[in-house]
Formats: structure tokens, sequence, C-alpha cells
């Protein structure tokens, strides 16, 4: 194997060879988990008009304290039905249109109010308890930047805002294609030697949650002509995910197959434990990923370079991975050679606790872990109380 790249060195590879996606029109209702391709505008003022903040009585900040007849009342949606005289009160819901005339909103729980007046006891200063008009957004104004993923809140600022449809950046179309004679679906009776299916469906899981439209193909046993046939397929994708047979063994027959097809590998084998017999390559604009068989190593490798691909495609403003500082609630071992992710647990008081069992394939070790632990290469052990960075999961 040629020397390996850092993990820093591959990411920036992958990088390199993202093209984003071109952009779609896509309805505000069905843009939950999509990448903005342009900056999204307010269509109008927020709030349109100037609105009370409280339950209470619209007044002239001029006209109080004081005795002061209530000529109308308010209610959200239902503005007053002409403005407001001095030495006049109006009564107003929250929400409520401030008639013209008004500059404050005095509220109900600070007055007196009976037989049809309001007694003020305090002197209300211009512009309490109104909300101007455009003081959240002006119309015309940034709502939410390109290149944000949308979620809850920027899809209820929007909704707010008036606008109804979006430019987002059209989802990637992925194929995911596990190898190995060995393999059975959840479900099937293994005969001996035989082992289920796993990188696939978590891998479906993975990469589904990051915005890909996922293409399951049918798990190929280790035979030359049933590989060509779902990699030639794989490649009419916008990204092609393999798992196994990217290492040197006799029945390792995707990178020499791939190459047969006129993928480029850019790089295979990368400085991570686990994850190191990772390849990656091109095809004119698709996207070729050959992971590890072993389930963890697929793992930790779709975290570290899928993802942020899968990102870059869609335009996000930093794909890269996002990683957290936490402390450790037990020593972890560096390796001497190779950057180690770690699975670890995120105790409830905040701490990272390393499980056990952190070899390649304990797959069911793993489904505790909601975090991966950066530990960098080196002949030391990082004691409990260390702080390090870390990835959810």
């Amino acid at each position: 194997m040629a020397e390996l790249l850092s993990v820093n060195d591959a990411l920036q590879a992958v990088l390199d060879r993202v093209d984003p996606l071109p952009a779609e029109s896509v309805a505000l209702a069905e843009a939950a988990g999509r990448v903005l391709a342009g900056d999204a505008l307010a269509l109008v003022d927020l709030p349109p008009f100037p609105s009370s903040a409280m339950d209470g009585f619209a007044v002239r900040a001029a006209d109080t304290p004081g005795r002061l007849p209530v000529v109308e009342r308010i209610a959200a949606g239902r503005p007053a039905s002409r403005p407001l005289a001095a030495g006049e009160a109006m009564g107003i819901a929250t929400g409520g249109v401030v008639p013209d005339g008004a500059d404050a909103v005095v509220p109900i729980e600070r007055v007196t109010a009976d037989h049809g007046q309001v007694e003020i006891g305090e002197p209300a200063t211009a512009g309490v308890n109104v909300r101007p008009r455009g003081g959240d957004v002006a119309a015309g104004a940034v709502v939410v930047p390109a290149g944000v993923r949308l979620g809850p809140q920027q899809i209820g600022a929007l909704a707010a805002a008036g606008v109804p449809d979006v430019r987002c950046a059209r989802r990637p179309r992925v194929a995911v294609l596990t190898t190995g004679t060995e393999l059975r679906r959840p479900g099937e009776a293994l005969a001996a030697g035989e082992i289920y299916e796993s990188n696939g469906p978590m891998l479906e899981a993975l990469l589904g949650s990051a915005g890909a439209a996922v293409r399951p193909l049918a798990s190929v046993e280790d035979d030359e002509a049933a590989h060509r046939a779902s990699i030639e397929r794989g490649l009419e994708h916008d990204v092609l995910v393999t798992s196994g047979g990217v290492s040197v063994g006799p029945h390792d027959l995707v990178r020499r197959i791939e190459a047969d097809l006129g993928v480029e590998e850019v790089f295979w084998g990368v400085s991570v434990k686990p994850g190191k017999p990772l390849a990656f390559g091109v095809r004119g604009r698709t996207l070729v990923f050959g992971l590890p068989g072993n389930p963890v190593s697929s793992l930790v490798s779709s975290v570290l370079f899928v993802l942020p691909a899968l990102r870059a495609l869609q335009g996000e403003r930093e794909p890269r991975p996002r990683y957290l500082n936490g402390t450790l609630a037990a020593s972890a071992k560096a390796d001497p050679r190779r950057d180690e992710l770690v699975r670890a647990r995120l105790t409830p008081d905040g701490e990272l606790e390393p499980l056990t069992g952190q070899e390649s394939h304990m797959i069911v070790r793993a489904a505790e872990a909601n975090a991966l632990v950066y530990v960098p290469a080196g002949d030391s052990e990082l004691p409990a109380g260390a702080v390090v960075r870390y990835l959810t999961i």
C-alpha cells in the first residue's frame, strides 16, 4: 500500500472533486432537510404592521397616567375602525394592530378597568409593548442565507416572511452496493460461513439522514460479472458507495473493476483506525467511495468522508465534520501509527465514556455509541479528564 493520507488530506481530496448539484424549486412544506441554493428573501415586513406585544390597552403615552374612556376593542386580525384620538384608550389583544395615533400598550394587569373606562396609574413610555413594523425583518431582506440546511426554525421563519417556495440543491442520488458471497438478508436462514448483511441498511439510514436519495443495490457475490453489472448501474448515480472488496485479497474485485469502467482512483488508504483501506475515485461527476467491509469501518469512513461529500454536493456552507469539545470519563490509549475514532457514550453529565470492544467488526458493541472521540496517533494515553474533540453519531 502506498503512503497513507492523513484524515485532513483525504477529506480535502474528496471535497476538491465535488461539484455542487443544480438547484430546483421546492415547496416550503416539502423543504425540511434541504439546503438553500440561494438567499431566501422576505416578501413582507415582519411584522407587517405595528402590533401589540401584550393583551392591554393602546394609548398615547402623553395621556398617561390618567383615566381614559375605552372607545373600541381590537382583536388580532381585526384592525381598529379609526385612529386613536387624544385622551382615549382602545383595548387590544396580543398581535393586534396598534391603531394610528397610539404609541404605547399598557398591559391589562397594570390597569383598573370599569364602566367603559381604564385607570392607568403610572406613566407609559412611547414604544412600550409595541412591536414595530419590520422589527423582525424588512421586506427584501435575507431570512435564511444560501448554504443553510433547513430545519424547523428556518421553515417557520420563511413561512412567517411569506415565502411559499425556495430554491434548493437537488438531493444527491446515491447507490449503495454491498459485496460478499457470505452475506444474507436478515430473515433468511444462515448456512455455514454466512452472516447477515448489516452495512447496507446502516449506510442507507446514515446517508439518507444527510439528505441523499438512496437507492440500495442488491448485494453481490464475489463474482466478477455480478460486480461489473452492479457497479455499472451504480455509476449512473451522483455517488456510488460500495462496501467490501477494496483490499488486496483474491476476492477483492471492486477497485480493479471500477478502474476497467473508467473510474479514476484519487487515493487508496487513510491513516485512520478503523477505516484504513478506504478507496475514493471519480468518473466524470460521479463520486465513488469504496468502504471497507467491516461494519464499524464503513460507519466511521462514511462519517468522516461520505457525509461531508453529500453536504458539499448540496452546497452546505461548511460541509466538514462538526467536531465538539468534551471531557473523557476514562482513559483512552492512542494508536502509535494512526489517528483513531474511538466509539464512546456521551453520559448525561456530559462526559465521554469509551466503550469496550473497539474492534472494527463489533457493530453490536457500537450500537450504544453516540459519539466518536478523535484520538491522535501517538505513544501516550489520554487520561480521564482530558479535553478531546468528538463527533456525534
